[in-house]
């Protein structure tokens, strides 16, 4: 395999010139740096990445840890931030954590040992000892880990008084939501703080139904089939996200009720996959493009050991479809 003295002697330059092209250290003409690629081309040579790190004290890798790709949300949030990291000259290695809290304790020692340069995490899983850290490279997206890690969220607040107010509006009284566990320190318990608010301002009866992040499909069935008997007057249920919503209309509709004729269903996240495949369903847009942004720009900062704000608030909006 060709060495770098050869590059060297290939572009007619010394060993040091063409080490500081390859790590784009000083001044140098464009002249000088076509030859070294030239000579690097004609010889096939390709520079000890490894080596480079060791020497740069980077591996331009980042980690993003999210629950699952699999749900709507985080894969086209993935997507985002895969996309936007490239183009800021990052490699991505991605991991679905939410089942297994070992998973996401092994990325950071990846991050801890400096295998990777940075997280992007949204993970739930709670109690993660090495989040202790101070000043570790990490960015949060819709989790609250510490008071060290900034976090990267929409306006959960807003889009749940959105929702709440619209069903309302509708001249319904008996409106359910469906959230996460209330331990779980994430911003998006303010949809439910919001929809509670909401609820009282009108002098109506807040009930929200709890579903764990790792259950399957079958038990949320269970969950929701116990809304519908427990609650048989229900006129209208806010989703915590859109998946779920969706399960509630099929649920509904198995048992005879019609969406929006006997009940308002409205989901949270309006991903672009969830409105080209289901536009009537009404939702809150969460803005993915612009937390992937948010989110890799922080991160560039907390690696620069720049960053001051522990919390970015973005706006949602809502999609106005026809079930709620």
């Amino acid at each position: 395999m060709p060495k770098l003295e050869d590059v060297a002697k290939r572009a007619n330059l010394s060993k040091t010139t063409v080490s500081r092209v390859l790590n784009k250290r000083g001044y140098l003409s464009q002249k000088t740096i076509d030859k070294v690629y030239q000579a690097m081309e004609e010889l096939d040579y390709h520079p000890n990445v490894v080596a480079r790190q060791l020497y740069k004290n980077k591996t331009d890798l980042i980690g993003i840890l999210l629950p699952t790709v699999a749900n709507p949300f985080f894969g086209e949030l993935t997507a985002a931030l895969e996309d936007r990291l490239y183009q800021q000259g990052f490699k991505v290695i991605i991991g679905n954590s939410m089942n297994n809290p070992q998973k996401e304790a092994d990325y950071l020692q990846q991050l801890l040992i400096k295998q990777v340069d940075g997280l992007i995490v949204g993970s739930h899983n709670q109690g993660i000892q090495q989040y202790r850290h101070a000043g570790l490279p990490v960015v949060s997206i819709d989790r609250i880990m510490n008071q060290d890690i900034p976090v990267i969220a929409s306006d959960n607040y807003r889009g749940g008084q959105l929702a709440t107010e619209r069903l309302i509006a509708q001249g319904v009284r008996k409106i359910i939501h469906t959230n996460g566990p209330h331990d779980l320190a994430t911003p998006a318990q303010r949809r439910r703080l919001a929809y509670e608010d909401s609820m009282k301002e009108h002098n109506l009866q807040p009930i929200t139904y709890e579903l764990d992040f790792n259950i399957s499909t079958a038990d949320k069935d269970k969950v929701f089939q116990r809304i519908f008997v427990e609650h048989p007057d229900v006129e209208a249920i806010f989703a915590s996200n859109d998946t779920d919503a969706v399960q509630i209309i099929q649920l509904a509709q198995a048992s005879g009720r019609q969406v929006p004729r006997d009940l308002l269903v409205i989901g949270y996240d309006g991903t672009q996959l969830v409105r080209e495949l289901v536009p009537q369903l009404t939702t809150i847009i969460q803005p993915i493009a612009q937390i992937a942004q948010t989110a890799v720009e922080v991160l560039q900062r907390r690696l620069a050991k720049q960053t001051k704000q522990k919390e970015y608030l973005l706006p949602v909006s809502l999609w106005e479809g026809t079930t709620g």
